[in-house]
């Protein structure tokens, strides 16, 4: 079976990192999102093991002195890891995994994983960042307005990343993402492992 590929996805909060990958998993075969390790509290409608595996923060502690993450990042106040073991046991199976994490786990995750493709999302203007964060109806005009600080230093970042997508029209940022995961399939090494018996056959 063919190894998976490993993806990041990074984006500032409100560019609507979330909702696309929540669509592209529904309709794209062999795709997971890692479930990362969170302290954060639960927000209204999450779910355990779903959203986030969350845990305190002397748990999060002893899984890091454990080696337990691949990557490990403060956000917000907050700590959040991805699972190594997860990520390598979903990539054996032949899923490509899709990490949801920062710049400043991609910077970790690349030390190890070499090959992981990275896409970064953007949103259309400043305007329609500052839109979606107060859409949402939960945090104050000081929480927003340290997020979209929080946006520009993120989105400073983006030449780091192998692809960039503006999340403007929904659909559109959704089929950019399929043809990225698309093409990754379709590389020369990846096809070759997969196709061995069609190419010897060609070849004979």
């Amino acid at each position: 079976m063919t190894t998976g590929t490993l993806f990041i996805v990074s984006a500032p909060s409100g560019a609507g990192k979330t909702s696309l990958l929540k669509a592209l998993i529904e309709t794209e075969e062999h795709v997971r999102v890692s479930i990362s390790h969170t302290t954060r509290p639960k927000r209204p409608g999450e779910t355990n093991a779903v959203d986030y595996h969350f845990v305190d923060q002397d748990a999060f502690a002893r899984m890091i002195e454990a080696g337990a993450f691949l990557e490990h990042a403060a956000v917000f106040g907050n700590f959040y890891g991805t699972s190594e073991a997860g990520i390598r046991e979903q990539m054996e199976q032949g899923n490509d995994v899709i990490l949801e994490i920062d710049w400043q786990g991609a910077q970790q995750v690349r030390v190890r994983f070499p090959d992981t493709v990275s896409i970064f999302i953007l949103p259309p203007t400043p305007e329609a960042l500052r839109q979606r964060l107060g859409s949402r109806g939960q945090d104050s005009e000081t929480v927003i307005q340290r997020r979209l600080g929080e946006a520009r230093e993120e989105m400073a970042h983006y030449p780091e990343y192998d692809y960039i997508v503006v999340n403007d029209l929904f659909d559109q940022a959704l089929g950019e993402l399929r043809a990225i995961i698309t093409a990754q399939r379709l590389r020369q090494p990846l096809q070759a492992e997969r196709l061995q018996e069609r190419l010897r056959s060609l070849l004979e």
